[in-house]
This record gives C-alpha cells, structure tokens and sequence, in this order.
C-alpha cells in the first residue's frame, strides 16, 4: 500500500462549537466546507503533477468512452530502458535490500514500524513483522532488485523503502503481468525531498528491465484515477481494549458491559470438517479459489506455488482453514486472515493492537455467513482484538449481520499503464494487497 489505511472504526465527532460558544450556524458550515473544498482542490494540482506525467488514467479522461481498454503505452524495446538508476540527491544512495538477510530485514523493519501509515488522528501506526515483510515480498519468482532502499551516504542509515513483486493480475479475459508495488515509506525527516517521485520512477525502471509494463497498487488517498474505491469494516473482538485505546468508542446509551455482551461471540466454531489449511490441500484449494475468481473483473491468476506461498498457514503471518465434507472428504470452502498488527502510540497501558484482515474466502456449501462467523471464533480465541474486512468480492454480504462497522478508512485501488473503461464497485474486484 502507497498510504493510510489504519483508521479506527470510531463514528465522526460533532462540530467544534464556534468561539462563542454557540454551534455553528448552517452557513458557517457551508463556508468552512466549501473552503475545504477549495484547498483540497488546489492542494490536488500540486500533488498530482507527478502523476500526470505518468501513463494512467487521468480525471480528465473520466466517462471518455472512445479511449480503448487495456496498456495505455506500449512496451519500450528493453535497449530504450534506461540503464542506470535515476539521481538521488547528493548525501543518499540506492541500495537493494536482500529480505533474506536478518540484518536487513531489522533495518527495514525498523524504519517502517516507526514511519510508514498512520492513522488520520496519529494514533496507530502499522507495525509489520519481519515474518511478515519476507513473505510479503518473496513469493514465487520474485526479484531482489525490486526491493529498493535510499541510504544516507555518510551514515548508511536506511531511510526509504519501495518494494515491487511480481504478478498475474486478469483483467476482464486478459491475464496481465505486473508489478504490485508496496511499502513506499520515507522517513518522517525526510518528507520535504520530494523522494517519494523517485523512487516511484526508479521501480518503474527496474520493473521495466523485466520486460513488465503494468502494475497495481493501493492507497488511502485519491491520486488519478482509481479503478475502485473500497472501504474497510472492523469487528470488535475485544471491545473494552479497542475502547480504552480510543480505536472505538462506547455507543450511545451503551454500557461497557453491555457492549462485551453484544460483540461475545461462541468458544467453537459450527461448521463440520472446519479445519486448519494443509500442504495436501493445495491443489484442491487452488481449483476451488480459482473458480471463486473467476467472476471478478480484476483479480489474481492462482496457480498451485502460489497458492502454496500466500495461503498456506504461517505463524503470526497467515491463517487459512478448509471445510472438509465429513463424508466425501472433499474440500468444499476456504477461509483466510492475515496478521497486520499495529503500534498503539502514547497509550500507557497498551503498545500493540493484534488485527486480523480479511484476505480471501470461498463459500460453496457453507453459507458464507457462518464461514465467516468461524473465522471470528478463531480468531477471538487466538486473541486479535479486531478483524479487519474490505467491503471486496462477496464480503459486503456478512458485514452488518457479523457486526462489523464501516471504518473511516478508504482504499482506492490503481493499475498503471492499463485503463479500464468504468470503475468497478468494490464488489467486481477480486484483489487483496497487503
């Protein structure tokens, strides 16, 4: 992800009264919303000059019917990349972080887990495990020259990262490779250097040398032009631990008690042959996922290795559980979550809250309802405190009805260098970036 989707599930405040101390009038509102309208909008011109220069859909182009689906340039011949890496500033160098390495993986660990997304109120920052950031970025065929670092020259500080891995995204009928790019983080010190450009171009280049012209990615703001725009929707698991550190509120006329009741759920879980994931069942859930997908217009192109690197179970990173039909022993439904806790900041009683997110889930027997009530069950008794789902693929159909709560927290997904002719809803995507 490019930027925030750490925001907490709490509804809006009302209006700071005005100085007097009455509330604001109507058309104080109308003025302080229209004046807000305005510095976004200019502030908008400034922030997308960069990706204006870039080959992606452009709000300009927005309901322009007549421009074709598919790459909006085409590939350069490999002689016409450029060869060397694009000029940093003079005190910085590249470097390319080898994951493999526990030394590196500590520096890369730590610069994110002190500046990369934060939520709106700079409450919560993402907190991504070293487990975590290798299997994110070391799936099959991956290259090691797409994980890019910036190094203070004098110091050998880390104090930028940029990652890209490769993929097979199909749009439509076309399955496209691409790059996923994530993990653009620049120190907070850093943030006027206009870096961030950069190192953006820079995996663009290396990405290009491997002969691929596409790429996907997410992030908290609008930038031109999303494909989707998706919200995120929070479970309570632990509600006085999400209350006392502020990511959730008491309701109104709700007690603390009432609420732990309302968010209790059962200690086992209600569906038959409901079990953990295993190597066998690899090929049984790639078929099953695969035909899941299939109905989405934007999605991943499974095959066994990957299903075997990005869902079979892995301590603290992914969890992923099967349905086995007692009887036929046939694998029927899948269920997934991956772990992304986040570093709860200036709280003295609480440094981490353990968030699950929903990542993909198939329902073909089971109601998916009841799928999704187990993987809460599971997931309360391994103590998250939250499980986190996209309103994505089929998800929007058991939010409410497993109490979860619209977040204030938006994803907007992009491709570059591929338009698509409409936005999708969120529910014609079949796509989870980490």
């Amino acid at each position: 992800m490019v930027d925030s989707n750490a925001s907490s599930g709490a509804p809006e405040e009302t209006p700071n009264p005005s100085p007097d101390g009455n509330a604001p009038s109507d058309s104080d509102l109308a003025l302080d919303n229209l004046a807000r309208k305005v510095q976004e909008s200019l502030a908008l011109g400034k922030r997308h000059k960069f990706w204006e220069s870039q080959p992606v859909g452009q709000f300009k182009d927005i309901g322009d019917t007549s421009l074709p689906e598919g790459p909006i340039e085409a590939p350069t011949p490999l002689s016409e990349v450029k060869q060397e890496p694009y000029n940093l500033p003079n005190p910085y160098e590249w470097i390319t972080c080898d994951m493999d390495s526990e030394e590196m993986c500590i520096e890369v660990y730590t610069l994110l887990t002190n500046n990369y997304v934060e939520d709106d109120e700079n409450m919560f920052r993402f907190n991504y495990s070293k487990e975590f950031l290798q299997w994110a970025l070391r799936p099959p065929g991956y290259f090691k020259s797409w994980h890019i670092g910036v190094r203070v020259k004098n110091s050998k500080k880390l104090v930028a990262f940029i990652t890209g891995i490769p993929a097979r995204i199909r749009v439509r009928d076309e399955i496209v490779n691409m790059a996923e790019i994530n993990f653009l983080c620049v120190h907070k010190k850093l943030r006027s250097k206009r870096l961030a450009p950069v190192m953006i171009k820079e995996v663009t280049r290396r990405v290009h040398l491997e002969h691929i012209w596409q790429a996907a990615y997410t992030a908290g703001i609008v930038l031109p032009t999303p494909i989707s725009t998706c919200q995120y929707w929070h479970r309570s698991l632990n509600p006085k631990k999400l209350i006392d550190v502020g990511f959730s509120r008491l309701g109104a006329r709700m007690t603390m008690s009432r609420t732990i009741k309302l968010y209790k759920l059962p200690d086992t879980t209600a569906t038959p042959g409901f079990r953990k994931m295993e190597l066998h069942d690899v090929p049984a859930v790639t078929r099953t996922i695969r035909k899941y997908l299939s109905q989405f217009i934007v999605a991943p192109d499974f095959d066994d290795n990957d299903v075997e690197h990005w869902l079979l179970p892995k301590e603290n990173v992914v969890d992923s559980y099967v349905v086995e039909c007692p009887e036929t022993h046939e694998i029927t439904d899948f269920c997934s979550f991956y772990t992304l806790p986040s570093s709860i900041l200036g709280n003295q009683s609480y440094s981490t809250l353990k968030a699950a997110y929903s990542y993909y889930n198939v329902s073909t027997k089971t109601p998916l309802l009841q799928l999704m009530n187990d993987a809460l069950i599971v997931a309360k008794r391994k103590d998250y405190d939250v499980f986190n789902a996209l309103d994505v693929m089929h998800n929007g159909s058991f939010l409410k009805e497993l109490k979860f709560g619209p977040g204030d927290g938006k994803l907007h997904y992009y491709l570059y260098n591929y338009r698509i002719k409409q936005t999708l809803k969120a529910s014609e995507l079949g796509l989870v970036l980490l």
